[in-house]
């Protein structure tokens, strides 16, 4: 059986806090909407995966993180998208730091039918209508706050609570990546 998985990046526990709080203010002026119960976080990539797929998934990220070096992210913004998606954005910056990151990890995970994320953002709320969109907006106008972007996670739907976990935690090391390539495959 397959399982349902994503690759995140985690903010900071205080940052995570923040973000609960501005979810259920949002929630207090529009009711309910989509991830109004998820953690924040910043997503690298979705997937579905059999338990032999998975410890590959594995395998791969230890081997990618060793070699990433920690970077500071500034989350400056705030940001939507047309499908109804208000989220906090990081500065330029950050974004040119994050982005290769992402982009190396979507291109390593040999996975067929993988979702990838190439626009780093954390998500406050998914497929808000035209109306609680401008809300978000008027709500929400500014923020600075930053943390160090140090590891990946893996998260696992939990059909229990239908919200995804973490499960896995793949810390940064900054090693140098000799032949990793050959290695992944």
């Amino acid at each position: 059986m397959e399982g349902h998985y994503s690759v995140a990046i985690y903010p900071s526990e205080e940052i995570n806090a923040l973000v609960k709080t501005m979810k259920e203010d949002l929630a207090a002026k529009v009711g309910w909407f989509h991830s109004k119960n998820s953690e924040g976080h910043i997503t690298v990539c979705e997937f579905k995966a059999s338990e032999a797929g998975i410890a590959k998934v594995k395998q791969q990220l230890i081997r990618l993180c060793d070699g990433f070096d920690p970077v500071e992210v500034h989350l400056t913004g705030f940001g939507s998208y047309p499908n109804g998606a208000f989220f906090i954005a990081p500065d330029e910056v950050s974004k040119n730091r994050m982005k290769p990151i992402m982009k190396r990890i979507n291109d390593s995970l040999i996975i067929k039918n993988l979702h990838k994320s190439d626009d780093p953002h954390l998500s406050i709320a998914r497929q808000l209508s035209p109306e609680k969109l401008g809300i978000a907006k008027s709500v929400f106008t500014s923020i600075n706050v930053n943390f160090l972007c140090d590891s990946v996670v893996i998260r696992t739907f939990d059909e229990s609570i239908k919200q995804y976990r973490v499960t896995d935690i793949f810390p940064f090391h900054g090693n140098p990546q000799e032949g990793i390539q050959g290695s992944l495959f």
